[in-house]
């Protein structure tokens, strides 16, 4: 068991709020406000508040000297590993893996669908009350490229498979088998993309993925291709995106974008054949309840002195 003298744990909830949080543990509610709770030298289990960005994440870590894990509540970890070099050796980095692959895959599907079938158009329409009847591409037939083949990727192809697409290609860091087919290496994508009707990002923004969808990338996709980023805005450089946007060439569907929030009078917000949505893949009624039973579970792991779950990487 953990010593209780040592068991500070900082949630972004009050603790009342969480079904199945042990005992003995001394829970602090801290969501980014600008007192902290309790000292940080104390804490044990830090919680990182959600959507609060890098700035909020990673502020106390300086002080936490005594910290065992630092769980966030995001599938990614990109808003705190600018901190990791601020605790000490054996901390225990865990994500969200779990909470979000549901939502974010409903999002992709809504993206592509919306896109294809002209929903802004609609809704445009529907505003200057026209009645905008045509014909409208369809999901059925497509090819559809995942980049980014983990627990989401996988995710938005169970979504995927009931509208009779031509194929799903899955792409990953490495190649591996699954029982779906394989999973193709990042080194071909130059192969695979001419091939695409729809690529779909899912990527974690890591030093290898920061502008992997460039000028080159985006060059090597098929005209009148379609775009979807459901991974982190600076996973496509923005510029080059916004070349092939102008040009006609290629749509897009972008939940997150790069600078985030986008702000009034970036160009684009009025780039043809695009559609934004403002980084809600997480953010729905699945979130809480399955959050909650993460921190119920990780936390009942940690008090017993079991290994945690989700553990990305270890510090030191």
């Amino acid at each position: 068991m953990t010593s209780a003298s040592t068991t500070d744990v900082w949630l972004p909830f009050a603790a009342d709020e969480v079904d199945g949080l042990p005992e003995g543990l001394n829970y602090r509610f801290w969501d980014g406000g600008r007192e902290y709770p309790a000292d940080p030298s104390d804490c044990a289990f830090y919680v990182v508040p959600y959507m609060k960005g890098p700035e909020v994440a990673v502020r106390p870590l300086k002080g936490m000297h005594a910290v065992q894990v630092v769980q966030t509540l995001s599938a990614g970890i990109d808003h705190v590993e600018p901190g990791l070099g601020l605790l000490p050796a054996g901390v225990r980095l865990c994500n969200a893996k779990g909470v979000h692959e549901a939502s974010t895959a409903e999002l992709a599907l809504a993206l592509v669908l919306a896109s294809l079938r002209g929903f802004p158009g609609f809704v445009h329409g529907q505003d200057k009350e026209e009645w905008r009847s045509g014909f409208y591409p369809a999901l059925a037939d497509k090819s559809v490229l995942v980049v980014g083949y983990g627990s989401i990727g996988a995710a938005i192809e169970d979504r995927l498979e009931p509208f009779e697409c031509a194929r799903v290609v899955r792409v990953a860091r490495s190649a591996r088998a699954t029982e779906r087919g394989p999973v193709h290496a990042i080194e071909e994508l130059p192969a695979l993309l001419p091939e695409a009707d729809i690529v779909i990002l899912s990527t974690p923004l890591n030093p290898s993925t920061q502008g992997l969808v460039g000028p080159g990338f985006l060059a090597a996709m098929r005209d009148d291709a379609l775009l979807v980023n459901v991974a982190r805005g600076a996973v496509v450089d923005t510029e080059a995106l916004l070349s092939e946007l102008e040009s006609g060439r290629l749509r897009a569907a972008l939940d997150v974008t790069d600078p985030e929030p986008l702000p009034a009078g970036h160009p684009l917000w009025h780039a043809p054949r695009t559609l934004i949505t403002p980084h809600v893949g997480g953010s729905t009624s699945a979130f809480l309840p399955r959050a909650k039973r993460l921190l119920a579970g990780q936390l009942t792991r940690f008090a017993a002195g079991e290994p945690v779950a989700n553990l990305v990487l270890t510090t030191g």
